[in-house]
C-alpha cells in the first residue's frame, strides 16, 4: 500500500506513521506537512531514515502539488488541519482555508487519480455539546466554534464526494487525544508543561466541562482497523469512555506531579464553550476495537514523557502562546 499521510509531522499524524511503519513494514508512506507552528519534524526523528518513508513539505491547499503527489498514491489519510478552538475564535480564516478548502483539494486529487481509499480524520466536536447520552454517527451535526464548524464542513464535503462521485471515503471522529508529542497548547500537555515550570495552570470557568480522553496510540490502532476493515461511505466514532471534568483531570495531574491545588487559576470561560462531548462507539467496537490504555496509566505515561523530554517541548513554549486581537 502507498499512503499519503497529510499532517504527518503533527501529534496524531506522527504517531500514526510510527504505528504503520511498525505494523506494516512493506507499506510506503509519504508524509506531507506544511510545518505550521505545531508541525514538528522532531516528532519524526525515530523513523525519518526508514527506507519506506518520505517527507514532503507543502500545503494541502496547493492543487498542483497535491495532484502531482497523488498520482503515485492509492490511499490518502488526511490528518492535516488547524485544530485549536481558542485560535479559531481569534482568527477563523485559516481554519476555513485549511480544514475546508484543503480537504476539497485532497478530494479532487483523490477523484482525478482514482485513489482506492480516502480517510478523513475528524473530531467529536462536530456534533456539538450533549448533556446526557452519547452521539451516534447518524446524529445531526451542530458545531459551535469556528474550528468545529470548519471540520463539520469538511466532513460534509467528504460525504458529498462519496455520494456524487462514488469516491471511496471513510470518516473517523475521535474524542480528545492526549499523549507524548502533543503540542503544549491543549489541556493536558499545557497543564503538564506549566506545572513542570512551576507556573500556575489556567482553567476555564469552574472546570466542570466534560471530555472523553483517548490515548493517542489507541486512536491510531482504531484508524488502522478502519483503514483496513471499515466500510466505504461510513463514519466511525472513536472514544475511550473515560469521561472526566477538566477539574478532575487537573487534580489527577497535580497529584502525579506532587503539586498543590493552589496552582489552579480559574479564568474567564471560553466563548461558546461546549459543556460535554460523548460518543457512542458501538460501530467500531463491533469491528473488534477496544482502548488498551486506561486513563490513570495514560496520564502517568504522558507525565513521565514530558518530564524526560524537556528538550522537545521547551523550545515550543513561545509558539504555544496565543496573541489575542
Amino acid at each position: 500500500m502507498r499512503l499519503l499521510i497529510t499532517g504527518g509531522a503533527g501529534f496524531i499524524g506522527s504517531h500514526f506513521i510510527r504505528h504503520i511503519l511498525k505494523e506494516y513494514p512493506q507499506y510506503k508512506i509519504v508524509n506531507f506537512d506544511k510545518l505550521t507552528y505545531c508541525g514538528n519534524l522532531n516528532n519524526t526523528l525515530d523513523f525519518r531514515k526508514n527506507k519506506n518513508y518520505r517527507f514532503i513539505k507543502g500545503d494541502i491547499c496547493n492543487k498542483a502539488l497535491i495532484e502531482k503527489i497523488t498520482k503515485n498514491i492509492d490511499t490518502i489519510i488526511n490528518f492535516a488541519a488547524e485544530t485549536h478552538v481558542d485560535r479559531s475564535i481569534i482568527e477563523a480564516g485559516t481554519f476555513v482555508k485549511t480544514d475546508m478548502f484543503g480537504t476539497y483539494v485532497l478530494l479532487e486529487a483523490a477523484r482525478k487519480n482514482k485513489v482506492r481509499r480516502y480517510v478523513q480524520i475528524s473530531t467529536d466536536e462536530v456534533y456539538g455539546s450533549i448533556v446526557k447520552g452519547s452521539f451516534k454517527e447518524t446524529d445531526p451535526l451542530n458545531p459551535r466554534s469556528p474550528y468545529s464548524a470548519s471540520k463539520a464542513g469538511a466532513d460534509m464535503l467528504v460525504q458529498a464526494y462519496y455520494t456524487t462521485h462514488n469516491l471511496p471515503t471513510i470518516i473517523t471522529r475521535s474524542s480528545n487525544n492526549y499523549g507524548p508529542y502533543q503540542f503544549p497548547e491543549k489541556l493536558i500537555s499545557l497543564l503538564i508543561t506549566n506545572l513542570l515550570q512551576n507556573k500556575s495552570i489556567p482553567l476555564y470557568g469552574d472546570g466542570s466541562n466534560v471530555r472523553d480522553w483517548l490515548f493517542v496510540t489507541d486512536n491510531c490502532e482504531a484508524i488502522d482497523l478502519i483503514l483496513h476493515e471499515g466500510r466505504i461511505g461510513e463514519i466511525y466514532n472513536i472514544g475511550a469512555g473515560f469521561e472526566r471534568t477538566n477539574l478532575k483531570i487537573t487534580k489527577m495531574l497535580l497529584k502525579l506531579l506532587n503539586k498543590s491545588e493552589e496552582m489552579i487559576k480559574f479564568v474567564e470561560d471560553r466563548k461558546g464553550h461546549d459543556f460535554r462531548y460523548s460518543l457512542d462507539c458501538t460501530k467500531i467496537r463491533k469491528l473488534g476495537w477496544r482502548p488498551k490504555i486506561d486513563l490513570d496509566y495514560g496520564l502517568k505515561t504522558t507525565v513521565e514523557w514530558y518530564k524526560n523530554n524537556e528538550c522537545w517541548w521547551k523550545p515550543l513554549i513561545k509558539k504555544a502562546k496565543l496573541t489575542k486581537g
